[in-house]
């Protein structure tokens, strides 16, 4: 295991190589104006106009250019195959929260082996996509979103885990939930108020994408 590289009392965007768009980068980091990249997102930093603090992964995937244009002082790699690049970036940092971006709506090994991750940690890390927000339910805690009646609200278990739930069209209340049994995907909103209370770790709440800052106040994070 490798120690904190970066520290900070603010948000932290974290860059992957996967698509980002220039909208999608400025919505991020109008919340979490920090940026470090993983592996080859920082070749997806330098498109998108902005260099990254620092760079951590295994450094398989950055460009020669990258390196060149940001010193080796920024690159810090961790050699190890046994994680991924989300993996190392994220035990990485140091943040009240972190937004991701580039991690989504890629490859789908890529994309399953972030969520993994997601549900495996207790980061506070929300992921931010073309089309949606996906964070992990605090394990045995109460969270609330401010939301519109018919939005889309699914919840996808990572690991076995129940919950209960309010302003649902079907509320989780008494479902074993499972990533091979019974999932609450496409899920509605029925009232301007959700509430869910995940009774252990691994399930996995995904939102429009224009849900974003609904999504930090209900983590609790000031925006």
């Amino acid at each position: 295991m490798n120690g904190v590289i970066v520290q900070s009392q603010g948000g932290i965007t974290l860059v992957g190589g996967g698509p980002v768009s220039p909208a999608l980068f400025r919505l991020a980091i109008q919340y979490a104006p920090r940026i470090v990249a993983a592996d080859g997102g920082a070749d997806r930093c330098l498109a998108l106009g902005a260099e990254p603090e620092a760079v951590v992964g295994d450094m398989d995937s950055v460009s020669r250019t990258a390196h060149q244009r940001l010193g080796a002082a920024r690159f810090h790699p961790i050699a190890e195959q046994d994680s991924t690049d989300f993996d190392k970036i994220l035990r990485s940092v140091r943040a009240p929260f972190t937004i991701g971006v580039g991690f989504l709506g890629a490859r789908v090994d890529h994309t399953l082996a972030v969520f993994n991750v997601l549900a495996r940690r207790t980061e506070c890390c929300v992921l931010l996509g073309a089309q949606d927000v996906v964070f992990q339910a605090p394990a045995d805690q109460r969270i609330c979103l401010q939301m519109r009646a018919g939005d889309r609200f699914s919840l996808f278990p990572m690991m076995p885990v129940t919950g209960r739930s309010e302003g649902l069209e079907w509320p989780i209340d008494g479902l074993n939930l499972s990533p091979g049994g019974q999932t609450s995907t496409s899920n509605r909103v029925t009232s301007g108020k959700v509430s869910i209370h995940a009774n252990g770790p691994g399930l996995l709440v995904i939102l429009p994408r224009n849900r974003l800052e609904q999504a930090l106040t209900g983590l609790g994070i000031a925006v």
